[in-house]
This record gives structure tokens, sequence and C-alpha cells, in this order.
């Protein structure tokens, strides 16, 4: 096979873009270094295209290492035949190959198996012929051996029809035929374990659609409710058409004598063999699918929520509601400092509101707080009015904004945080968490195990090795995207920069700590373990605002160094026209990119993004995005009325449509047929998380506590 071509037919890129990408790669280079330093080698092929070249990259690789174990394990077997070798080379699939191996893989002990150490091969290879003139008891009678265990005729046939039924269900056409069948034309149903219990799956106690049309989030769902046996699941499939077209292949002959066991061999192979293993498949196949739909779904969530806009340059008071154990509060200055905390109880079942108004009151004048971060948990909806209430009893003018707190709890309880705040207890780290969460979200949301962000469905359901992976490499591409101060970045920012790992990034704060801040990027080589390679992978995500090269606070690459000053000097400019903000018309200087490119000895890719960063220098992508909306008054879900038009932050997108926080505690969902007026396959192709969406009140069940929203004004 040749990896290379079905990668570029997979991914429709040029050849010459999947060799350069595979050779970076096998280099040791990480995904986000060469999508934003090598895009010359690689045609400017982003961080998306290269994980899915990557992760097929390593499928193919691994089929290929399968293939020639198999060949391999077949021919010391001295079974192997060109034929065979053929199809198994250009197989395109592990289930393929699986298929073709599955007759010569050492097997368990079959009823076919012992049938043949009982001598009946010969018997069943007669069958098979199809020439039979006298009845099978009369030849079986050949094959009676008291000393082989056979005993009677009827013994010998049954255990010739056992060697006939396993060679028909080791037939690699036979089965990929089936499966293409039952996967076509199945139906996939579920009914209750058990009647009149009720649960959260009734809607599946009496389900039955297509298995080609079930969607990703049903399948989960379905899978969820077997594992707690709730359901019992099942494939129905097309029996009769597959034991037709199996009669079709295995009776060449209207034998009167053969015929009738050899439809009963089929029947058998079928049902004892090869349906149970079939339905096992496709029921892996679908789960795969579904899982990886979701662990996708996830990813695009956990992107748009780690690059929403920090809000920068205000004093926060993180709010970490609850009841009993009363609220914990902290505040934090605009760099993200503590500086203060403590616990009031103004909800239930204290109810000392007057006495925490006195507390917040004190607090807001004393360190000038300008936001409010309050989590969305327990005690949320409490919390929030007794803020509205004290906002119109103060002169100061002070925003809330409802945060969304999934994992506050884990981090607090971390040994990170434990690391970090040794003083305090889980519910001021919670407090600092959610505070910091709104002043930069990248910075704090690293600190928490990406599962535990709360923007999935099912995530806990999947395989849990591939939603790591692909977590991290979303929080990877975010870290990288967006570059870090590397003065001031915590450890655990660090370790998502390219080249990066968990003890360099340690290493690079303890040598912070003991020398001092870092003025050059050079400096990084000094770092305990951080060699030449991981320089080259890190430097340029790595800002240093204030140190002896203003190019090291830009996102320019130290390789690029000598090209971006040759450049200013050739253009009439300084190197202290960086962080003057004296380049922004520095692009209309350059007539002609590719010439001027090859002057400086450079690509023209690489030349137009240095001036293009030199223009605005350590530029943040996350301000094109959307602001939080930031509120002073609250409004009750009992005050919603159908028809009512508000604005809204979209929370979670699923794969049937989206949570939009509208500022009632309760998420409304808007159904993907509410989303456009156009036809779209997935929400995402309409909303990401962050987006701030106008939606119109379409129901609300208090009951349920429900809310359904249309973005169909």
């Amino acid at each position: 096979m040749d990896i290379t071509e079905v990668l570029q037919k997979e991914l429709q890129i040029g050849r010459h873009q999947v060799e350069a990408a595979v050779k970076l790669i096998d280099e040791g280079n990480t995904i986000p270094f060469i999508a934003r330093y090598r895009k010359e080698a690689t045609g400017s092929l982003n961080d998306e295209v290269l994980r899915n070249l990557d992760e097929r990259l390593k499928y193919l690789r691994s089929l290929e290492e399968k293939k020639e174990q198999v060949l391999s394990s077949i021919r010391d077997q001295e079974k192997l035949t060109p034929e065979l070798e053929e199809k198994i080379k250009h197989a395109m699939t592990m289930v393929a190959v699986d298929d073709l191996y599955r007759p010569y893989r050492p097997k368990r002990r079959t009823r076919a198996m012992i049938a043949k150490e009982k001598g009946l091969e010969p018997f069943a290879d007669y069958i098979s012929l199809q020439m039979a003139k006298v009845s099978l008891e009369e030849t079986a009678a050949e094959y009676v051996s008291a000393e082989k265990g056979v005993e009677d005729t009827a013994a010998a046939l049954e255990g010739a029809k056992d060697i006939l039924a396993e060679r028909i269900s080791d037939n690699a056409e036979y089965r990929t035929y089936i499966r293409k069948t039952t996967y076509d034309q199945g139906m996939i149903q579920s009914s209750a374990k058990e009647e009149g219990k009720e649960s959260v799956y009734e809607l599946y106690y009496n389900h039955e659609e297509p298995v080609k049309k079930c969607a990703g989030h049903r399948i989960l769902a379905l899978n969820r409710g077997e594992n707690e046996k709730f359901l019992t699941v099942k494939i129905m499939a097309p029996e009769e058409q597959i034991l037709r077209f199996l009669e079709k292949q295995v009776i060449i002959r209207d034998n009167p004598y053969t015929a009738p066991v050899l439809k009963e061999v089929i029947e058998d192979s079928y049902k004892r063999l090869i349906a149970p293993a079939i339905e096992r498949e496709i029921r892996n196949a679908m789960t795969e699918m579904a899982e990886d739909g979701a662990i996708r779904v996830f990813g695009k969530n956990l992107d748009q929520l780690l690059m929403q806009p920090p809000i920068t340059g205000r004093v926060v008071l993180g709010w970490d509601p609850a009841f009993r154990t009363g609220c914990k509060l902290a505040v934090v200055d605009d760099t993200g400092k503590v500086m203060d905390t403590v616990v009031i109880y103004p909800t239930a079942p204290q109810n000392k509101v007057e006495e925490s108004k006195k507390i917040l009151k004190d607090m807001i004048r004393k360190y000038h707080i300008s936001l409010i971060s309050v989590g969305n948990g327990t005690a949320s909806r409490e919390s929030e009015q007794i803020i509205v209430d004290l906002l119109k009893e103060i002169k100061e003018p002070v925003q809330y904004v409802i945060v969304n707190e999934a994992g506050a709890s884990v981090y607090s309880a971390s040994k990170l945080a434990t690391e970090e705040f040794p003083e305090f207890d889980v519910g001021q780290r919670s407090a600092v968490s959610i505070a910091r969460r709104l002043q930069d979200p990248l910075a704090e949301l690293v600190k928490i195990d990406p599962k535990s962000i709360g923007v999935g469905q099912y995530q806990h359901d999947m395989n849990q090795k591939h939603l790591s992976e692909t977590l991290q490499g979303v929080v990877e591409d975010c870290v990288n995207k967006v570059g870090v101060d590397l003065n001031t970045a915590s450890a655990s920012l660090l370790e998502y920069i390219s080249g990066i790992n968990k003890t360099i990034a340690k290493n690079i704060v303890s040598y912070r700590e003991d020398n001092g801040a870092f003025t050059d990027r050079k400096q990084l080589l000094k770092v305990a373990k951080l060699g030449p390679k991981a320089f080259e992978q890190c430097a340029g995500f790595m800002r240093i605002q204030g140190g002896k090269n203003p190019l090291d606070g830009t996102s320019v690459h130290p390789e690029s160094y000598k090209a971006a000053t040759a450049l200013l000097e050739r253009l009439g400019y300084k190197p202290s026209d960086i962080t003057s903000g004296g380049l922004r018309e520095l692009g209309k200087k350059v007539h002609d990119y590719k010439k001027l490119a090859a002057e400086l000895e450079i690509g023209d890719i690489t030349l137009k993004d240095i001036v293009k960063e030199l223009e605005k220098p350590a530029r943040d992508p996350r301000d094109e995005m959307p602001k939080p909306i930031l509120r002073t008054d609250v409004l009750d879900m009992k005050d919603l009325k159908p028809g009512m038009v508000l604005k809204g932050t979209v929370r979670n997108v699923i794969d049937f449509g989206a949570f939009v926080d509208i500022g009632v505690h309760q998420d409304g969902l808007v159904h993907i047929s509410q989303m456009t007026k156009r036809y779209i396959k997935h929400p995402l192709e309409a909303v990401s998380v962050g987006d701030i969406v106008e939606v119109k009140v379409l129901s609300v069940d208090l009951a349920k506590k429900r809310i359904s929203l249309s973005m169909l004004l």
C-alpha cells in the first residue's frame, strides 16, 4: 500500500504536502510547530489537517504491520498462496485483514477441530463436492469408529457438518457481504429489560430504526441503557436474504442427497457462528463511529471555550455559591493575584443576607471590585438574586457574569491546587478558579482535566485513551495559538507549549525563581533538560515583554530573526519600532513578497507571517471572539413567556442542538431544527461554545425545568 497516496486522497491535499508533513512528524516536530513555522514545507496545512494526517498515518502504519504479521503467520503454516497474499496486501482496513486471516488464525478447540481430529474431514470434503450417489447416512458408515470416538452414522454426519459450517464462517467474501447487508438493511431494536420500570431511557423501551441511520447520540444512549441494565439491544438482520445468498454460493448442484444437508449447514453456520460475530462487529463499529463524532464535537466545544476572550484590567470577585457551608468568595486583582478570601452565609439555612451584603459592600469599596464571577452550581440562582439586589443599593459600577464552574471542584481538590494554595481550603481554591477563568479562561482551564470541563456528551462512556489524546491536542493547539508570557506563565500552561513536557515546564519555573525574569529567549537553553530540539519547538511560542530583543516579544521564531532584522533595516525601521507600535503600515511598504523573500533567503509565506506579526506584535487571536455578556439584573424562569426575545451565550453544543444561557440559571435548548432555515447536518455548522446569540422563547416547563428556544426570529 502506498500510504502517501492514501493520505493524499483521503485528505485531498498534494502529495508533496503529505510527504513533507510525514517527514516533519517523523523527525519529532510537534503539530503546533509544523502548523506555525513549517508552512513553506507543508503548503500551509493547518493544525486540524495535520492532526488528522498524524492519526491516519499511525493507523495505516499499524495496518501495514498487522499485514506483515499475518503474512508471516500464514507463510509459516505453508498455506500462503499468491492470490491470498495479494488480497492481504491490498486490504484497506483491520477488519478486512482479520477476515482473510480467520481460517489460518490459531483457534481455541472448536467443534470443527474435534471433528477433524476424529478423521471426519474427508467426509466433509465428499459432501462439499455434492456428487453423492447414495444417501449420506450410507457413506457416513465408513467413518464410524469407536476408537476415534465416532459412535454412529449420526455422529459422523454431525461432525462433517460442523467442519463445513466453520469453512463457510471463515470465508472472507461471505462475511464481507453479510456485514455490508446487515449494516445497510438491518434494524437496531431496543426494549425494556423490565416492563414498567421508570428511567431516563423510556424513549428507547420500544425503539426501532435502520442501523445505518442511527445517530451517534442515540447509539451512545442505547449503549449506556444496555450497560445500566435498563435496555436490551439487538440488531435484526435480513436473515432470509442472507441465507439465500449463502445457498447460492455454497450449493452448486441440486443433489438430492447433499442439498438438504448443506441448507442445514448454512443455517447453522450463519446463526451460530457468523451472525453473533457480525452483530458484535457492527455494534463496535457503530460505537466507534459515535465516539469519534462525540469526541470531535467535544474537541470543537473545548476549543471554543478555551479561546474565549480574557477580561483584562478588572479586579474580580470570584463567588463559589453553596447553601449549608456558605458562599466562598475570593478577590483577585487584575494580574490574577489573590488579595482576600472570605465566607458569607446569605443562603439557606442561615439566610444572613444583610450581614453578607455589608461584607460585600466593604470588599467592593476596599478592593475596587468592578466584576463578580458567579459559579453556576448549587445555590447559584439564590446568589445571583442577592448580587442583583446589592448592585441596586451601591453607587459603584459593578457587573456580574454567571460562569460555567464545571471542573472547579476537580481542580480545587487536585494536587496542583494544593501546591498553588496550600493555606486555602477547597472552597477558597474553587472561588479563585471561578474568578480567574473569567480573567483568562485559557490559563485557568488548562489546570483541569479537559474531560471535567463539561462541554461534551457521554464522555465517560467512550474510549478514554482516544478522548484524552484528542482533548490534549485541542488544549495544546489553543495554548500555542495564543502563546505564553515566559515570565508569568504557570507550569500548567507551559507544559502544553510545543516541545515542553511537565518536567521541563517545572524546570522553567524553577529557573525563573532562582535567576529572576528571562530577558532573552536564548536563556531557555540554560534550563535543565531543555536542549536545542526542544528550544526549536518552543521558542516561537514563548514571549518576553521588555527583554533585550524586541523580537522576543513577538511570535517571530529566533531562526527568522536575521531575516526580520534585515527586513526592518531595508524598509527604514528600527527594532525599537516593534514595541512602540510604529510598524502598523509595514505591509504597505512591501510591494513584491516573492522578490523580497528571495533576497532575505526565506520563503514568501514566512515573510508574510513576519510582516503580519510585526504590524500587531503578540496579537491575541481570542480578541476576535465574542465577549461574555455582563449583567446587572436577573430574570426568573417564571418571568419567561413564549415569544420573548433574549440574548444568550452558547454553553454546550451536542448532536441534536445547543444549550444557551439566557440568564435564568437554567440553560435553554435550541433544537437543531430551530437553528437555521437552511439544512444543517450538525449544530456546529451554526453555533459554537461561547457564541452570543439572539433567541426566542418557544415554551417553558417549570415542573421539568425545561426551556425550549429558537434562533429563527
